[in-house]
This record gives C-alpha cells, structure tokens and sequence, in this order.
C-alpha cells in the first residue's frame, strides 16, 4: 500500500474575520486536509473552537475534517463533533480515562480515529492502541498556543513510531506531526517518517496560494518516494 501524504493546514493560525474565505483559498490550492484544534481550557490553557464552528464551516467546505481533541475526557463530546462534520478525530492519549474506549467510540460515530501524545509522553503509551488506529499524532510542540518552535527531540520519535508501526505491520497507520513546522523543519519530519503534516503559521502568516504550493512541493517529492 503506497503511504498517503497530505498537508492539512490549521486554522488555529488563520484570521478568524476572514476564515471562511481563507479555508476557500487552502481547499483552492488543492489542500485534501484542514487541521481544527479544539481546546478546552482544561486540558490545555487555552480555549479555541467549538462545535458550531465545525457545524458552520462544514457546510461550505469538502475538505477532509481533522479534528484534533485538546480535551480533557473527550469521550463525553466525539459523537457531537461526528455529527458536526469530523472526518477524523483525534485525542490525546493523557486525556482519556479509558483509551482503547474512546478509540471505539470514535469508530462508532463512523469517524476515522487518531490519537496524540506529547512530546514528554512516552510513545509505549500508545502501543497497545496501534492497531486500532488510523492515525497517531506526534506533538512536536506543547499544545495549547500555536507560533511555537519546533522540539529537536521530536525528529527521533517520528522515526522510532514510523519503525515500530513498520515492524508491527501497521505501515498504513498515518503519522502525523504538529507544531513548529516550516519551510526549514518539513524535510526533516518526513525523512524520518511522517505523512501527514500540520502547518499553521506556515500556511496562513502571508501568502496562502505560495505558502501552500511550497510546502506541497516538499510533500510531494516524499509521496513520489513511497510509490
């Protein structure tokens, strides 16, 4: 199976007076993906989207809906944010009471289903989920704000996922990688093995159509690579 490459832009960074517009110009510039962090002022200090937002934007846009959960006990709202538009949904695996749980009731909704660790989180905390995924999210930053640095660390913790996926025949599983990514950090995090890329000051701090067009250039020499 050829590994699937996508950047899915997160509208965490875009003009939120402009944000319909702007997820027209990312979908215009042949983005498949669009990142929606949602946060809860628990698990992380910030507050950010909520359901209607989803709703709204859902209508206007065929963009496949990742939603990334910055919730503490999502289990309580994955059906809503199925019903929402959610495409995929992904939590984080610090937040959830019951994992292997929340993965299946992600699954139930019809949703695909993903979950994340931080970088301080070792990744045998997902092990026993591998299988039952169809994404792992590796945070290359500490969640909560968005215009961080990338963690040097985190390169090293693709490439160990993207072995141990690799070794348990899982290469189908997406690894995706969010926070500090850029022109200067992309080829890094795909040489070592991620395929689905999160960029949010990337793509929305100016031009969007070239912000896009470059980064997917990187991406695509990668895809090219995998066939």
């Amino acid at each position: 199976m050829s590994r699937v490459y996508q950047l899915a832009p997160s509208i965490l960074s875009a003009d939120f007076n402009r944000l319909g517009e702007q997820i027209q110009r990312v979908e215009k510039a042949e983005c498949r993906w669009l990142h929606i962090d949602i946060m809860d002022g628990m698990f992380v200090p910030s507050i950010s989207f909520g359901m209607p937002v989803v709703k709204s934007i859902r209508k206007e846009s065929s963009l496949y809906f990742d939603v990334h959960m910055m919730v503490k006990d999502p289990e309580r709202y994955v059906e809503e944010f199925q019903s929402c538009g959610a495409d995929m949904i992904t939590v984080h695996a610090e937040a959830c009471r019951d994992l292997a749980e929340t993965v299946k009731k992600i699954h139930e909704t019809g949703a695909d289903a993903g979950v994340a660790v931080n970088p301080d989180t070792p990744l045998s905390a997902v092990t026993d989920v591998m299988d039952q995924v169809e994404m792992i999210l590796i945070m290359s930053v500490y969640p909560g704000f968005g215009g961080q640095k990338y963690i040097p660390e985190s390169t090293e913790r693709i490439r160990t996922l993207r072995r141990m996926l690799d070794e348990k025949g899982l290469e189908h599983v997406h690894i995706q990688v969010d926070g500090g990514i850029n022109r200067a950090t992309i080829d890094e995090v795909l040489a070592a093995g991620a395929n689905i890329i999160v960029a949010g000051s990337a793509v929305f701090g100016s031009n969007i159509e070239q912000n896009v067009r470059e980064l997917q250039k990187k991406i695509s020499s990668y895809s090219k690579k995998a066939e």
